[in-house]
């Protein structure tokens, strides 16, 4: 064909075909991994307490050393999917979050096990920015927001995965199967990844690598020849921390930090209590389990939906509305009293808004930057959100250890869905103008 187009512009007149939608369910697999690791440690630890007779109360740090690590990976190798590219960087993360799930089952103390989920954390944590780089770059923008959302719906996924996997298997095979299931998964996923995914075109491209480009375009059917140009702004030089705050970008790294670190620190608050809430409750741990699958469901719908509504609207302003809807949700999570019912449509209405709209403000962390900075900010983004969910259980002890009433708790719950609301909203024109998606990507310094 005659017609030539710059880079965005070819991308985003691609139909969403097999190919795209192969990349972004390989990543999606990656994400339900982390979930299901996540999830399984907790689920696990009484069952590795018996095994080795020692006191419950020593797993804490084995469940904040994951998180902690899953921190640092997202800052490191964040900024290393920007220097070297997506694909090898997610290559290396899955070898050492495949290989820390592996070693787990031979370890024989709390002190080997919190240096075994260290490795494994590490290696979740980097992985996560880059599969939310790859799916946003593999994305027309006229749909991003909602496949990203729904990639990222995954982790949920792979959290209830992980609960009905666990009650089956801990009884029949002990504890560390589910380790060499979350080990060989990722293994065996590997070989597929690597021959199917190609490098990000948008990376290839200020990389100058014009022939890797266009193979990368006849496997996305793209129908406009490429006229070898970028978007304005774009660059080859590998990102860095600073410049998140240099171009006019201060203000968006600021509100995308704040939103995610509210945002986990009420996800990572509501699994860690609920379960706690059931049991003053006298509801019981089925019912616990039960609670929090139902929120895990409730955000896979969430995060599906409310993508959509924004795509639809080309605006984040959906997304802060269910931030304030979950609010009210949570809120009447501590005076549901003793029914299990009651408990379970509350926690799928709050896992609906509150962690369907998280979904959906991840998606929005790749699309504040340009490709040379889009891994970097998307990784300090969740890396911040992360110290929200190491804070997040922290606070709800020291609450519950002052004797906050538990409908009080949940109400200071839903000040944190609140304030991930206001940074939202602040954000949704950063993100959407113009009536289109991902439209900074034609401003300088835009995504």
């Amino acid at each position: 064909m005659s017609e030539r187009a710059d880079l965005d512009t070819v991308i985003d007149s691609a139909r969403l075909g097999p190919f795209q939608i192969s990349v972004i369910v390989l990543c999606a697999l990656v994400a339900m991994i982390d979930g299901f690791d996540t999830q399984i440690i907790g689920l696990v630890a009484p069952a590795i307490a018996a095994d080795w007779r020692v006191n419950p109360a020593l797993f804490g740090p084995v469940f904040a050393s994951a998180l902690f690590s899953g921190m640092i990976g997202a800052f490191l190798f964040g900024q290393a999917g920007d220097r070297w590219g997506r694909k090898p960087v997610l290559i290396v993360t899955i070898l050492i979050f495949a290989l820390g799930s592996l070693a787990t089952p031979f370890a024989h103390s709390v002190s080997d096990l919190i240096a075994v989920r260290l490795a494994t954390g590490f290696g979740l944590g980097g992985a996560l920015p880059i599969i939310i780089a790859i799916a946003a770059e593999f994305s027309p923008k006229r749909y991003r927001t909602n496949i990203v959302a729904m990639m990222f719906c995954g982790f949920p996924l792979g959290s209830a995965i992980g609960g009905i996997i666990s009650a089956q298997l801990i009884p029949l095979y002990g504890w560390r199967s589910l380790f060499y299931i979350g080990g060989l998964f990722p293994l065996a996923l590997l070989p597929v990844f690597i021959g199917l995914v190609p490098e990000s075109a948008r990376f290839l491209a200020i990389k100058g690598k014009t022939a890797a480009v266009e193979r990368v375009f006849r496997k996305m059917g793209c129908q406009i020849a490429w006229d070898g140009q970028t978007a304005r702004g774009e660059h080859a030089a590998a990102g860095s921390v600073a410049s998140l705050f240099t171009g006019g970008r201060a203000p968006r790294t600021a509100l995308i930090w704040f939103a995610l670190f509210c945002s986990l620190l009420l996800t990572v608050f509501l699994v860690s209590w609920l379960p706690l809430l059931a049991r003053q409750a006298g509801l019981g741990m089925k019912s616990a389990v039960l609670a929090v699958t139902a929120l895990n469901l409730g955000g896979i719908i969430g995060g599906i939906v409310i993508g959509r509504i924004s795509d639809r609207l080309a605006s984040a302003k959906p997304i802060a509305a269910a931030y304030v809807i979950g609010a009210v949700a949570i809120s009447l999570i501590g005076v549901v009293g003793q029914s299990s019912h009651l408990l379970l449509a509350i926690a799928f209405v709050a896992g609906l808004f509150t962690v369907g709209a998280q979904m959906c403000a991840i998606a929005l962390s790749s699309q504040l930057y340009e490709t040379a900075l889009r891994s970097t900010g998307v990784g300090w983004a969740f890396g911040v959100g992360r110290i929200g969910a190491v804070v997040g259980p922290v606070v709800g002890g020291l609450l519950i250890g002052a004797h906050v009433p538990l409908p009080a708790l949940f109400m200071i719950a839903g000040l944190a869905a609140l304030g991930a609301a206001l940074a939202v909203f602040a954000l949704s024109p950063m993100v959407f103008s113009r009536g289109q998606v991902g439209s900074l990507a034609k401003t300088p310094g835009g995504a």
